[in-house]
């Protein structure tokens, strides 16, 4: 695909020679000296398509002045190749304001489906028989404000589902894990681990902030989604009679093991209050750490 002056294109089309205009975020910035002295800016840029490469040299100083890491950015340039990879010269750089952009445009999203993932929620949340369990799910997954935030967050800003609708298929996926584990072990109390499962990272819904870049809101770096998590189950499961309530929000501040929750030694199933707990961190490590590895290569 050919690209004319001045036009705009996703990075996944632009091709060597092209003269280019874009809006992309900045996700590197670094002021570097070249081999005759001067200084040029080295730029990572990034779409939903991909990332691009960029320099600037022609007055580096006065257009980094104007730009950070992190921003949305209009840029001019032309297309060549570096090293072997597709990269950019660019002759200007400008600071799109917040507000005049929209994040999903820079932001990565999820792979699979919405419509896919919307169907498989809304089936797991079916396998909640208990009403009040079930109605606790319904109210925080289903029932807005907290809907619309829970399919747009990632599950986290930059390892496993880091990206828009990472939160929900995460918890896709913990939930058919849940299914699975049930059907092998029928003493567990499936109607309390599936509904722990579906909102044990609710709290992420509030933790996270969204601009060229993925950010943390102050209430998640204060509070963590743990609690906030816990303070948005606690605020709708009142109805809930006390063990089941405590059983609920047991299993969401534990679901990153003992230690980050209340469990402690003290207690039974390795630290958990209960096997549904301890079954909770397990699937949920697991989906997280095998999604790790197939982005990133780490476990």
């Amino acid at each position: 695909m050919s690209t004319g002056e001045g036009a705009r294109a996703a990075i996944a089309e632009l091709r060597t020679g092209q003269r280019f205009e874009g809006r992309y975020a900045c996700v590197r910035k670094d002021r570097l000296t070249a081999r005759n002295g001067g200084t040029y800016l080295a730029l990572e840029l990034r779409d939903r398509t991909g990332t691009l490469p960029a320099r600037v040299f022609r007055e580096a100083d006065r257009i980094g002045l104007r730009f950070e890491r992190g921003d949305a950015v209009l840029v001019r340039g032309k297309l060549d190749r570096y090293k072997g990879q597709l990269a950019a010269e660019l002759d200007d750089v400008r600071r799109l304001e917040p507000g005049s952009f929209d994040p999903a445009e820079f932001l990565p999203a999820a792979y699979r489906s919405v419509e896919e993932l919307e169907g498989f929620l809304e089936h797991l949340t079916r396998e909640v028989h208990d009403p009040g369990l079930r109605g606790v799910v319904e109210r925080l997954l289903f029932a807005e404000p907290p809907a619309t935030d829970f399919r747009r967050a990632p599950c986290t800003t930059g390892g496993h589902h880091a990206y828009l609708g990472g939160l929900v298929e995460h918890t896709v996926s913990v939930g058919t894990l849940v299914g699975e584990l049930c059907q092998l072990h029928p003493r567990l109390d499936s109607d309390l681990l599936m509904a722990a499962a579906l909102v044990h990272d609710v709290g992420k819904t509030r933790e996270f902030t969204y601009a060229a870049e993925f950010g943390t809101s102050e209430e998640g770096r204060l509070l963590g989604h743990l609690a906030i998590g816990a303070q948005m189950v606690a605020g709708v499961a009142g109805g809930l009679p006390d063990e089941r309530r405590l059983a609920l929000l047991h299993g969401v501040l534990s679901h990153h093991g003992p230690e980050a929750g209340p469990g402690r030694a003290r207690q039974g199933a390795r630290g958990f209050g209960s096997a549904e707990a301890l079954a909770l961190y397990r699937l949920n490590a697991l989906d997280a750490s095998v999604k790790d590895v197939l982005e990133h290569g780490r476990s």
